[in-house]
């Protein structure tokens, strides 16, 4: 047997959605990355209390979709352990397109939120564009083991970092807490600002519209 995996590029089509609309009355605008099983559509319903007139919101949507038992609703997923690097910059290059086609103007706020999966997908592109934002909100997930302190160098002193989490998360257990703590703490020092609530792995909603 003699196989053989190669590697093609090839132009691809995503989706996403938005919430609310981007006008001069706008202040702040969201860079919301879903966590596995979503779909961008239904993960805007966690920012539907925000001030619609000063809060627009970006959802990307994760490209490899597949059927959750046992109702077969569809979610997706961001990237697995398989040809992760590859997968990256496939995302990369969506993103890029996302926010080429949003044209955000520079007096805005950008809040860029990672939620379980979504963290990491996020923590990359911000490291990989050198992208500046307001705010930098880490829901819930794991930050990729590659990045450090010195990535983050380039973040404007004014950016402000939040970690979220469940006490009682049932992907987090103390131990992964306390490591994903003291990650965040060794990446952003000062900046970081640590938010536990009493709850299990959900988007804590009443955080979200405390951040703004």
């Amino acid at each position: 047997m003699n196989s053989e995996e190669k590697e093609i590029t090839y132009t691809t089509r995503n989706s996403y959605s938005t919430l609310n609309r981007l006008t001069e009355h706008t202040k702040n605008v969201w860079f919301v990355c879903h966590g596995m099983g979503y779909l961008s559509r239904y993960f805007l319903r966690y920012f539907k209390h925000l001030n619609a007139e000063e809060n627009y919101i970006i959802a990307p949507q994760a490209p490899s979709k597949y059927y959750i038992q046992p109702k077969m609703h569809v979610g997706a997923n961001w990237l697995t352990r398989d040809n992760t690097e590859s997968g990256m910059h496939n995302i990369l290059n969506y993103f890029d397109a996302v926010f080429e086609a949003e044209n955000i103007p520079e007096n805005k706020n950008l809040i860029v939120l990672g939620y379980s999966q979504g963290v990491s997908v996020a923590m990359r592109y911000l490291v990989k564009r050198q992208l500046q934002c307001s705010q930098l909100v880490l829901h819930s997930g794991g930050i990729p083991k590659e990045l450090t302190a010195k990535d983050f160098e380039y973040l404007s002193k004014d950016t402000k970092v939040k970690l979220i989490y469940g006490t009682e998360d049932e992907y987090l257990d103390a131990e992964r807490i306390a490591q994903e703590s003291q990650r965040a703490e060794e990446l952003f020092s000062k900046r970081l600002k640590i938010l536990p609530f009493e709850g299990k792995h959900v988007v804590n909603v009443d955080y979200i519209n405390d951040l703004v």
